[in-house]
């Protein structure tokens, strides 16, 4: 039965980007063919581990056929193959590929004149548009009939039920009808023996599945003397094995260059771009295994979704096992990408014996440490590299440090950067440690939503001109970090915006504590009126020129609190609450006409809301209670309104106010 149909719409999108506009590199076409042959191989050789009986072993190999005549590329492979309703899941829609994502993209690095984003999303077979006008994929899965998928890439494809005995048991052929040449592009070029083996050679090199091609040649026959022989010259076909079929990870190192590494990390991982780091493992003794890791340049776009996937590719004996072993990396590192190659690991080895395995725990643990290792190097002498990695996958480190409630903290706690008050590059702990002052009891720190409004908080105003430096903690798991730690070189970590987190001299402690006897009863009084918002209200000496801040007490802050409202399924009065305490600046202006308001219990009430309020806002935080901050300003400001009015004789005539005699209001 044959069936027409129509991509959907957003495909039909994606198609025509990939159609219609100018690709810097074409060529990698090819290389998504191939490698989904290999992959389909690899599914095989999987099934018949677990059935050998339905899937039985053959040889297997993925051979090019070009056809000049005809203008045609064929690939063929002798993997799991499809059905028709694979056909229809795999080449029939690539919208679940996430490609509106891949069109948003697109036309970003479109104008950068950047489009090697090819397959990133799962729409590498799409990549064949490039060069083709037409493609017909058939294909035949164990026990099924043979199906024939045509499509022109444009608007409409059809799947049918066809006789193909040239697909054996299984396999899958993908015919792709070139494009006309044009003055700037010559698709026949991809037709010749040389382009072919040297598209092969540069990106599927690595592949241990050997791609065969008839390769035909001239030869002259020579007499016994080794002399041609005149007019002998006829034309040889040879069937040839195009690549070197060593994986990349069973070659040994000394043999394997940086540049080896970062191709088969864009070939294996569809990316246009170099990773970051590179590394490969080799190690013989109690866990004997290879291993090939990569740290992208760039996170991937997905990352922080719940539906993506970490782990590394498993082999066993060169064998695909799984495609993703989530067992392999911990969650701190899940953006790191690879596989790993074990003769420890027996071929029919299955979910349950890979949890249970002793050797996958010692292969995890080493490549963790390895890992490790290697970007503690990049740490200490090539910064830049490793603040571009910081900058990608900074938060989960800290993500790694909380998450084990500190347990990681003697792995991870030298790798962490933060900005700092004084310095004008990111920050290493043990950089901070140096440069602490001699009498320094702790290692300061701020949090808040932007380094900016951090800057402006009111705590901060004491650090400005002295020695201690304050690490900015503007990334949400910043502080669930510092405090999972607790302490690192046994200095521990203080807020500033804790009460009491500031050294004060004893000049600055007798002063403040005079001055809170003096106006015990205003601050008794304010606290009065601000019962629910704060739990105390105290003087600070130390807040520069602003009048009022916000601090805390008891190790939650402020910028947590906010944190914790903010987590999906959280609702906001269960979410914990920080312990509020409301600090008044006594050198202030603000002060002076607080404490001038004597017993004015009303004015003291009215004050009290935006007091708080204002304290908030400095912080960087929203005003927590609208209507009331505003009714409270109306309310000030409409009497300040009237004490200002001229006042009136008894004869009703209006007379100025006496000089000095103006209203104080805050």
């Amino acid at each position: 039965m044959k069936e027409e149909k129509e991509f959907q719409t957003e495909s039909k999108e994606l198609l025509n980007l990939m159609i219609n506009s100018i690709y810097s590199n074409p060529e990698i076409f090819l290389r998504e063919i191939l490698s989904n042959a290999s992959d389909a191989i690899d599914k095989y050789q999987f099934l018949a581990i677990q059935d050998p009986k339905k899937y039985p072993l053959k040889n297997f190999l993925i051979r090019i056929v070009p056809d000049k005549a005809k203008r045609t590329l064929t690939v063929i492979d002798n993997g799991i193959g499809m059905n028709r309703e694979d056909m229809e899941k795999n080449l029939g829609t690539i919208a679940r590929s996430g490609s509106r994502e891949f069109v948003r993209r697109f036309e970003e690095m479109k104008k950068q004149k950047d489009l090697g984003i090819i397959g990133q999303f799962g729409v590498g077979f799409y990549s064949i548009f490039m060069v083709a006008e037409k493609v017909e994929v058939r294909s035949k899965r164990v026990d099924s009939t043979p199906v024939l998928f045509t499509s022109d890439g444009v608007e409409k494809y059809t799947v049918e039920d066809v006789e193909d005995k040239d697909l054996g048991t299984s396999g899958t052929s993908v015919t792709l009808y070139l494009k006309p040449d044009t003055k700037d592009v010559s698709y026949s070029s991809y037709l010749e023996d040389y382009r072919i083996e040297e598209l092969v050679k540069k990106y599927s090199d690595y592949l241990h599945y050997p791609i065969r091609m008839a390769e035909t040649h001239t030869e002259t026959e020579k007499d016994k003397d080794g002399k041609e022989i005149p007019n002998s010259a006829h034309p040889v076909t040879e069937d040839k094995v195009l690549n070197s079929r060593i994986p990349l990870w069973k070659k040994p190192k000394s043999q394997v260059t940086d540049k080896d590494l970062a191709e088969f990390y864009k070939n294996r991982f569809d990316d246009y771009e170099d990773p970051l780091v590179s590394l490969y493992v080799k190690a013989e003794g109690l866990a004997n295994y290879s291993a090939l890791l990569f740290i992208p340049a760039h996170a991937p776009y997905d990352l922080y979704s719940q539906d993506y996937e970490k782990g590394l590719s498993l082999y066993s004996q060169g064998i695909f096992i799984q495609e993703k072993c989530k067992d392999l990396v911990p969650d701190y590192l899940k953006f790191v990408k690879g596989l790993v190659d074990s003769d420890d690991f027996p071929l029919n080895i299955s979910r349950e014996m890979l949890q249970k395995s002793p050797a996958m725990a010692r292969i995890a643990n080493a490549l963790e440490t390895k890992l490790l290792e290697k970007l503690k190097d990049l740490e200490k002498n090539d910064r830049t590299k490793y603040e571009a990695f910081y900058k990608e996958y900074g938060n989960y480190l800290k993500y790694g440090i909380y998450s084990s409630y500190g347990t990681n903290k003697e792995k991870l706690q030298d790798l962490l950067l933060f900005p700092s008050l004084k310095e004008k590059k990111l920050v290493s702990l043990s950089e901070y440690l140096k440069g602490m002052a001699p009498d320094q009891k702790y290692i300061y720190y701020a949090s808040g939503r932007t380094q900016e409004e951090i800057r402006l908080m009111p705590q901060l105003e004491s650090f400005k001109d002295g020695k201690e430096d304050v690490l900015l903690l503007d990334q949400e798991p910043d502080e669930f970090a510092l405090l999972s730690m607790r302490d690192y070189g046994k200095k521990e970590f203080k807020n500033v915006a804790e009460v009491g987190a500031t050294q004060l001299s004893e000049d600055e402690k007798k002063e403040q504590q005079n001055l809170t006897d003096e106006h015990r009863r205003l601050l008794d009084d304010l606290k009065a009126a601000l019962k629910g918002k704060v739990d105390d209200v105290l003087l600070d000496v130390r807040l520069g020129n602003s009048p009022v801040a916000l601090s805390t007490q008891d190790g939650l802050s402020l910028n947590m609190e906010e944190v914790y409202k903010r987590q999906p399924g959280v609702e906001k009065d269960a979410a914990p609450k920080a312990r509020k305490v409301l600090a008044l600046n006594p050198k202030s202006p603000l002060f002076e006409t607080l404490a001038s308001l004597g017993d004015d219990d009303k004015k003291i009430e009215a004050y009290g809301p935006l007091l708080y309020e204002e304290a908030r806002l400095v912080e960087g935080y929203d005003v927590e209670d609208k209507k009331g901050f505003v009714e409270s300003l109306n309310a000030i400001l409409s009497g300040r309104k009237e004490e200002k009015k001229p006042s009136s004789s008894e004869d009703g005539s209006s007379k100025p106010q006496a000089e000095g005699a103006e209203t104080k209001n805050a």
